[in-house]
């Protein structure tokens, strides 16, 4: 893919009418306003990748000094470690503060004023922290009441849990009629589910299962009642990455890590350019040009046994996880979203996250093989520091510095794909996989 190449945007993921929140930065005379109708995020400072970039020769401006967080109409703000700090109605902030409709930030020389439509207030929200568990009786409750959108679901015969995160459950099950044992996740939503957003996550999940390939987790049907949803999925009894990493005491060899990395390229070249066709929120149909996963980490490569007998490896969540946060049906804040994966995100999407291209999931590949070989991230993150400042401040550390007997090739290889400043080498996964080809 060449350097200004790039998939369309989800179809199934259209903006939905939401109210937009407005910031006005103010320098001096100069004004000039950012109006944030769709969830992103935006780095402001001194620095020329920043989304707000604020001019100031004196330098109280950091490089970047804070991160606005906006998921209309709600919006935060994020210190990140800046020199001078950030200020909010005049006081300062430590971490992150949400912003209402008439606050001031002040960055240096710069007032950033918010406005929010005073008619529109975010979602109620449920309890904090909500039990995931929950989802699960209130889904077999809604499919035994005759819920529209559940037969599959009431077709299925949960045979026991095998893993759980903060809002989610997946459990091993089988479809009664087929005798196919799939995986079964479901999701808890924070707050009451707002249709419009229920059916872009859903119109998603309806794109997204179109992807069909051999090193692709499949997808196979979906729904949602009240607040829970859940989809099902092909079931890969090896585990995944990380599992296996643990299993081997940290650390795998070149000829575990590799072929892992070349099938996950597989996958990644299929789905960047897969053409899918896909339902508007208008009932139009039309067609995505190619998906971008947004996620790749060890946990979401999963591991299963080929037609040969050989391991194959199959890329999980095809940003589905990320479909739920991007519909506001998770309570993330976008910072919060990332925490579990930021060490195998791109700088280069931290800042442009709304428009991430294939080339941020190419470095997070190349991450997860560092990682496999090294048993470390490309980058450090000593306690205490924040992770975001991290990812924007500090260069990955070459590979041979974590493990001298990487060979030399496989390292340029591996070195030059995590250089992501100002961007990600712009490649395509199958000359990533050449590559390292080449290079063993």
């Amino acid at each position: 893919m060449g350097a200004d190449d790039q998939p369309a945007r989800r179809p199934g993921a259209a903006a939905q009418a939401r109210p937009p929140v407005t910031v006005t930065v103010q320098v001096g005379s100069t004004i000039e306003a950012y109006v944030f109708d769709d969830r992103t995020t935006a780095v402001v400072g001194r620095a020329p990748a920043c989304g707000i970039r604020i001019a100031d020769e004196r330098r109280r401006v950091s490089r970047y000094h804070c991160l606005l967080d906006v998921n209309p109409p709600t919006v935060r703000v994020r210190d990140l470690g800046s020199r001078n700090g950030t200020r909010v109605n005049g006081q300062p902030i430590d971490g992150e503060r949400e912003l209402g409709h008439g606050d001031e930030v002040r960055v240096g020389p710069a007032t950033l004023r918010i406005t929010i439509p005073e008619d529109r207030t975010p979602a109620a929200t449920a309890p904090a922290d909500p039990d995931p568990g929950r989802a699960l009786p209130a889904l077999l409750a809604a499919a035994a009441h005759g819920s529209p959108g559940l037969d599959d679901f009431g077709e299925h015969r949960v045979l026991h849990e095998i893993g759980r995160g903060g809002q989610s459950v997946v459990y091993l099950a089988r479809h009664e009629p087929s005798g196919r044992i799939v995986a079964l996740k479901t999701l808890l939503a924070d707050r009451a589910v707002d249709p419009a957003a229920r059916d872009g996550f859903l119109r998603e999940f309806a794109c997204t299962r179109g992807l069909r390939h051999p090193n692709v987790v499949a997808l196979h049907s979906g729904g949602s009642a009240g607040t829970a949803f859940f989809f099902t999925c092909e079931y890969c009894p090896g585990g995944n990455v990380a599992e296996l990493v643990a299993r081997r005491g940290g650390r795998l060899t070149l000829d575990e890590a590799v072929p892992i990395a070349l099938d996950a390229l597989d996958g990644l070249a299929y789905a960047h350019r897969a053409e899918l066709p896909v339902t508007l929120a208008d009932g139009r149909t039309a067609v995505s040009h190619g998906l971008v996963h947004r996620d790749i980490t060890p946990p979401n490569l999963l591991l299963t046994t080929g037609a040969g007998g050989g391991t194959v490896t199959k890329i999980a969540d095809f940003g589905l996880a990320k479909a739920f946060d991007q519909a506001g049906l998770s309570g993330h804040t976008r910072t919060g979203a990332i925490g579990g994966s930021i060490a195998f995100q791109a700088r280069t999407q931290l800042i442009d996250y709304k428009y991430a291209r294939p080339e941020v999931d190419l470095w997070a590949l190349t991450a997860c093989l560092y990682w496999m070989l090294t048993g470390t991230t490309p980058r450090d993150f000593p306690a205490g520091t924040d992770p975001i400042a991290v990812v924007l401040r500090t260069r990955p550390v070459p590979v041979r510095q974590r493990l001298a007997s990487v060979p030399p090739r496989l390292a340029a290889v591996i070195d030059e794909m995590l250089v992501d400043n100002p961007r990600v080498p712009a490649t395509t996964a199958p000359e990533l996989a050449d590559a390292l080809r080449q290079a063993l």
